[in-house]
């Protein structure tokens, strides 16, 4: 595979057509092989369902028409195209509906933006503040949680905004989505997930 092909995700449905999770290129291909999902192909507004088999099959047609958002994977014997959604055989479960506060959420949802000095860091550069400190009440909620770079961190201590005479870049509030799900989403490749993910379904857990 190549690196890009390795770098890329496949948005997966449970039986109903619901988005439920993300996975890598890897578990697509082994749920593929196993016969446990399909490929869900959209092209012209239609729906195409495929095995294995015959997602290989169309594959090699589509061999020779490549498109620069598609991802391929090249064995000893054939090409086939990474798949963008997969829609699992025997799985019915809901997905859940909230957004999880993590690390790696709330970075994204901030952006690896310091909530006061607004400036960017990479992520081994940021901490994680409570605007209203725990040693005065406040709850690790997405509503009083922000990134902030390590000085300004230590500039605020154990004091709100206000008693450090610091501003909030901008006020934390709860996604209504995933933070992960709408950087993947401003990709063109995977345009085609926007098909199954209104807005009851902007929480899929990404791993």
């Amino acid at each position: 595979m190549s690196d890009t092909a390795l770098s890329s995700s496949v948005l997966v449905l449970n039986r109903q057509y619901m988005a439920v999770h993300v996975i890598d290129v890897r578990r697509a291909f082994a749920l593929l092989i196993r016969n446990l999902a399909e490929v869900i192909h959209i092209e012209d507004g239609q729906y195409g369902n495929y095995d294995f088999d015959s997602w290989r099959e169309i594959s090699e047609l589509k061999a020779e028409f490549k498109e620069p958002h598609q991802d391929w994977i090249q064995s000893v014997n054939f090409e086939v195209q990474v798949p963008r959604v997969l829609r699992l055989l025997n799985f019915d479960r809901v997905p859940k509906q909230r957004v999880r506060l993590n690390r790696r959420n709330l970075f994204a949802r901030d952006g690896n933006r310091c909530q006061y000095c607004g400036q960017h860091f990479p992520t081994s550069e940021l901490s994680i503040d409570h605007v209203v400190p725990s040693c005065r009440g406040g709850e690790t909620t997405w509503e009083n949680v922000v990134c902030a770079c390590v000085k300004c961190n230590v500039r605020k201590g154990g004091r709100t905004p206000q008693q450090a005479g610091m501003k909030l870049y901008r006020r934390p509030v709860r996604p209504r989505r995933s933070p992960l799900l709408a950087i993947k989403l401003g990709n063109p490749k995977y345009a085609s997930w926007k098909t199954f993910l209104d807005a009851a379904y902007w929480s899929v857990d990404l791993k």
